[in-house]
């Protein structure tokens, strides 16, 4: 199985770093603090913008209260990163990206604090370009910022592979128009006909080129 793309555009937490017990850690505080149970507020956060949460679970919420619950969070999140590690494959991958050269970036629901402070945990190489919450008005799974991310590489979508793990941002790829390999999607899960690949690993992705027209091939083994 190959795919040709002229960029690549990739989701951070739980498709290049384990970021899950940062996350839910959290979370279950803002739970607490909010009375509410711990396996609602998970079963709901990820891939979505905090703000998104936020907005869900405290609709009745003053913006200005929203912004103090957003900062609180913001700040555990980027303070807590015992345990972030890179997901297998994601280090090759990202590191044989740049030695081809072959254009990348990363497109993610955290903040700028969040983000940095997980890819340098993670040991990620990091990217020339950044597309994070302060870049979106609409976050996942709206379009927005995976069309954001194949615009900072100078592609349309159709021309980049997103690779996406939760629902939100594989929405958002599909509906951007990219190529999407999805590191697991669930059985019955929205849309899943429309992914061009599915993985267990980013250990099963190769990467050549680029060829004469500036395109680069995806070879994945292994499929699922």
């Amino acid at each position: 199985m190959k795919l040709k793309a002229k960029g690549f555009l990739f989701d951070l937490d739980g498709t290049l770093a384990d970021s899950l017990a940062v996350v839910e850690r959290c979370w279950c505080k803002f739970g607490e603090r909010i009375g509410k149970s711990a396996d609602e507020v998970i079963s709901y956060i990820h891939g979505k913008p905090a703000m998104t949460s936020l907005r869900h679970f405290l609709p009745e919420a003053s913006d200005e209260e929203i912004m103090e619950y957003f900062h609180w969070l913001e700040k555990m999140e980027s303070e807590d990163v015992e345990g972030v590690v890179a997901l297998p494959g994601a280090i090759a991958l990202l590191t044989r990206l740049n030695e081809i050269g072959a254009p990348w970036a990363i497109v993610t629901s955290g903040t700028v604090p969040i983000a940095h402070g997980r890819q340098q945990a993670a040991g990620l190489p990091e990217p020339k370009h950044w597309i994070t919450f302060e870049k979106v008005s609409k976050g996942k799974p709206d379009p927005e910022p995976f069309l954001l991310g194949a615009q900072a590489l100078s592609f349309p979508a159709k021309s980049c592979i997103a690779f996406e793990d939760a629902q939100a941002g594989i929405h958002s790829a599909l509906t951007a128009g990219c190529q999407v390999v999805a590191v697991h999607a669930p059985e019955g899960m929205p849309r899943r006909d429309e992914i061009q690949v599915i993985v267990s690993s980013l250990e099963q992705i190769s990467v050549m080129g680029p060829d004469n027209n500036g395109d680069y091939e995806l070879f994945v083994s292994n499929l699922t």
